[in-house]
């Protein structure tokens, strides 16, 4: 009787070590440890909101983070957090508020003169292996400029490029203070639009607005630069 009950016990013991649920339990705290890992990577940096303030999306862009207004985003599709190759913005301006929804066109007003523009539009996108918008600037275009540029009374100079080469039918605005460097289309059957270019570590941020704005160039270049500081807030 005595080795019957010492064999029940030794096997009660066998089947006790080979239980799953340490295993079960284990593997329940690396789930865990994960999901808190994600959680606090993915967690939104900015600060609260006060009320009535439009909410702000953490997007991330080469590995550069940026915080936008969703009432910025311009396609449905981009508005989510996390990882994207590009990210297209608008702004009202000089506001830089959410823009107002465009008219409607119908069949009676089709022959009406068009509004005019009143929003920066801002593209966010992966950096490619290109050159920096700065170098560009500095070694690229003055190879297609066709004459010293003209200085405006107010500091911004505007130089054309020449027939024939990638930058036709455009000029080049430039200053330095504020700094402004800008290629712009000219006027033909539609409005002419520039295009100014900044990189900030692995996203390029393309600036576009009606050429008509560089009479209050120095608006228009502060208006960018308030927006980069808005939506992108460098570690410290």
């Amino acid at each position: 009787m005595t080795t019957l009950t010492s064999n029940r016990g030794r096997r009660r013991a066998r089947r006790s070590r080979r239980s799953p649920l340490p295993a079960v339990i284990a593997s329940i705290a690396t789930a865990a440890g994960a999901v808190g890992l994600i959680t606090w990577l993915l967690w939104p940096t900015w600060t609260p909101q006060k009320a009535g303030d439009p909410s702000e999306i953490p997007v991330s862009v080469g590995n550069t983070l940026f915080n936008v207004p969703a009432f910025a985003m311009r396609r449905k599709v981009q508005r989510h957090s996390g990882a994207q190759e590009r990210v297209d913005l608008d702004f009202a301006y000089p506001s830089l508020g959410p823009p107002a929804m465009p008219r409607r066109v119908t069949a009676q007003t089709v022959h009406e003169e068009a509004p005019p523009i009143d929003v920066l539009f801002l593209s966010i996108a992966l950096a490619d292996d290109t050159v920096t918008p700065e170098e560009r600037a500095r070694t690229i275009y003055p190879r297609y400029l066709d004459a010293p540029g003209t200085a405006q009374a107010d500091g911004l100079s505007l130089t054309p490029f020449r027939d024939g080469t990638p930058y036709a039918n455009e000029d080049l605005a430039v200053s330095q203070a504020p700094a402004l460097v800008a290629r712009c289309s000219r006027d033909a059957l539609t409005p002419g639009m520039c295009l100014s270019e900044r990189r900030i570590e692995g996203a390029d941020l393309v600036f576009r607005f009606p050429r008509s704005w560089l009479a209050q160039w120095r608006d228009v270049a502060g208006a960018m630069d308030r927006l980069v500081a808005r939506i992108h807030r460098p570690h410290r």
